[in-house]
């Protein structure tokens, strides 16, 4: 059952499992009972969202050089003992369970999440191949 990677907020699809906000903030404005009633999240993981520091270097990358050095960041946060069991976790559970894992940028490839699917699908995850929105 493979991993969606999608957009937090975007309409559901049948099969995506149990939807996980790898963000580093809640919504804004959202009450806690209604993150997973409106398509924000069903549990909130911030363990693979960036740090406040790298998460400023995406936002604010405005040439390639710049995007470069938010990947470095992010991937060195991300080969961290304990994220890199995460991702190892998260691919271990596509081989048995449907998954989401979402931001919520609307560009995923200016997103930390297409960095972070780049990262499963090197750990095995199984991948959805639809999981873009």
């Amino acid at each position: 059952m493979p991993i969606r990677v999608l957009r937090l907020g975007s309409p559901r699809a049948p099969d995506e499992g149990l939807r996980i906000g790898t963000v580093r903030r809640p919504p804004r404005g959202v009450p806690k009972a209604e993150f997973a009633r409106q398509n924000w999240y069903d549990v909130w993981f911030p363990n693979l969202a960036p740090s406040a520091e790298t998460m400023k270097l995406g936002q604010q990358a405005s040439t390639p050089a710049q995007w470069a050095a938010f990947v470095r960041a992010y991937r060195a946060e991300m080969a961290a003992a304990g994220p890199a069991h995460d991702i190892g976790l998260l691919a271990a559970l596509s081989q048995h369970t449907a998954l989401s894992v979402g931001c919520y940028c609307e560009d995923e490839s200016r997103c930390h999440r297409s960095v972070l699917r780049e990262l499963l699908v090197a750990s095995g995850a199984a991948m959805s191949p639809d999981a873009t929105r």
